[in-house]
């Protein structure tokens, strides 16, 4: 594999083209007109722009991005997360197109895109479920008597979901009727599958999942846990590796099901199960993500494992260079999500121009992003700007180092959940390790407590970021909009 094409971009756009680089292989971009001066665009060895902004207009071209693979001899297609990344339909194509799709198969896929066949595909390993119907459910009366078996109160989700999208708490039964047909229609406009299923609702749940690696010999691995309850709207801010709370025991049998899981779908490459553990420390399948996680970093800091360098490897028909016995828990890792978001304001995106943009750094500390000082952060994906990564000799040493990197970091232009971050790192319930997924509705009961205390210090550095920013933009001459043989580095336009 001499060359890759990356169908994706921003952070992890940059992240898979610098351990791409150092295996000595090179890179593509493709990239979006909103995207046509970021950095992995810069960093790539070639980039073609695809489309319009909207990503239904370019990173879900996947015609698109098979045509430029085969106009620039790309041997392998990496899709990062999102996006394309849990397409079978696009990684079957790439198949058929002799590229090489660095990820699992699109039977894989499949097997595990939809969380009833999920459910139905671990169930034959015995991997416990949450109680909850067998299958879709489409008549109200049918849920009505699902939801009398199981209790209240209970979720009605989308079998196709992600992202909290098409999930509805219901804690009476006279609510069932409304609740699900908004599901069903949140599932149809969010995925194009109105497919719902029941389940029985834990209380003060934790969201705890196994990472995996397996090739394509039958060997699979699990390279331990990472805590991932701290969340918005069901979606991850923080992340630890390990958790706080698993026995030696309970990671053996949690790393086991997993593994059953990848086993039972034929899995290959890096993937992720999910599960939820309950107020007894019962733990549940929930689903299996096909893709590299946001959240992985935090995983290759207590592994020392490159998980990018592993997925090109499987993807090469290369054996994992390692067994489970070689693999040990070193330290502990905490990963937190740098959004242009305000936590003030319900959590609202806040996008603008970033006219400081200053970086922490140290011994143990790691910043994945892809922007620089006075570059704009586009309205038209995700808001995440970074990921703030750490890793110390332990939980205690890794908080206190994320403390101090958060008030190291820089950003002035937008609002962020950094300032948030920090309040939850500092909260009693996270530090003794006794929070669930509730935490954001439990204790962060008022904006108030964002406010730091020197708000006029926090005012006067913002207006000192703004008057920077306009005498830097003063005083620069406005390169050329491009400079091909400057930055040593291809542009082409897909007509």
């Amino acid at each position: 594999m001499k060359k890759i094409l990356i169908a994706n971009r921003g952070e992890i756009a940059l992240r898979i083209m610098r351990s791409a680089r150092e295996m000595g292989i090179k890179t593509v971009a493709v990239f979006s007109e909103a995207d046509r001066n970021a950095l992995f665009v810069r960093y790539a060895d070639e980039a073609v722009c695809i489309g319009a902004p909207p990503s239904a207009q370019s990173y879900l071209q996947g015609d698109k991005i098979i045509q430029v693979c085969k106009e620039l001899n790309v041997d392998g297609i990496h899709p990062g997360y999102g996006f394309l990344s849990e397409n079978a339909d696009f990684a079957r194509k790439v198949r058929e197109a002799g590229i090489t799709f660095i990820g699992p198969s699109p039977e894989s896929m499949d097997m595990m895109g939809d969380k009833l066949s999920a459910k139905a595909t671990a169930k034959k390993y015995n991997v416990p479920m949450i109680p909850g119907s067998d299958g879709a459910i489409s008549d109200v009366k049918e849920a009505i008597k699902v939801a009398k078996e199981i209790g209240f109160p209970l979720l009605i989700k989308a079998s196709a979901g992600g992202g909290g999208k098409g999930m509805r708490l219901v804690e009476r039964e006279q609510d069932i009727e409304e609740q699900m047909k908004l599901a069903v229609s949140e599932a149809i406009s969010a995925f194009g599958n109105g497919a719902v299923f029941i389940e029985r609702y834990a209380s003060k749940p934790r969201h705890i999942e196994i990472q995996l690696l397996a090739d394509n010999h039958g060997n699979c691995v699990y390279l331990f846990e990472r805590e991932c309850s701290i969340q918005r709207r069901h979606q991850k801010l923080i992340e630890e590796a390990p958790s706080s709370v698993l026995t030696e025991d309970m990671r053996s049998r949690m790393g086991k099901c997993a593994v059953d899981v990848a086993k039972a779908c034929n899995y290959s490459g890096a993937g992720t199960v999910e599960f939820l553990v309950d107020e007894q420390m019962n733990f549940y399948f929930l689903e299996m993500n096909t893709r590299l996680q946001v959240e992985h970093p935090v995983s290759e800091l207590i592994t020392g494992l490159d998980l990018v360098k592993e997925q090109i490897k499987v993807a090469r028909g290369e054996k994992l260079s390692f067994t489970q016995e070689d693999l040990k828990i070193n330290g502990h890792a905490i990963e937190v999500r740098v959004c242009a978001e305000d936590p003030a304001n319900n959590f609202l995106p806040d996008i603008g121009k970033l006219l400081v943009y200053k970086t922490p750094s140290g011994v143990g500390v790691r910043v994945d992003d892809s922007f620089e000082e006075g570059m704009d952060i586009p309205i038209y994906y995700d808001p995440m700007i970074a990921k703030l990564i750490v890793h110390g000799k332990d939980r205690t040493e890794a908080i206190e180092k994320m403390l101090r990197a958060i008030d190291d970091y820089k950003i002035v232009g937008v609002e962020t959940t950094l300032d948030f971050c920090k309040f939850v790192l500092k909260h009693e319930a996270f530090v003794s390790g006794k929070f669930d997924t509730g935490f954001i509705g439990k204790y962060f009961t008022s904006p108030d407590l964002l406010k730091t205390e020197n708000a006029e210090l926090s005012e006067i550095s913002a207006l000192a970021g703004a008057l920077i920013f306009q005498s830097k933009k003063e005083n620069t001459v406005k390169a050329p909009e491009m400079s091909i043989k400057k930055n040593q580095w291809k542009v082409n336009r897909l007509n």
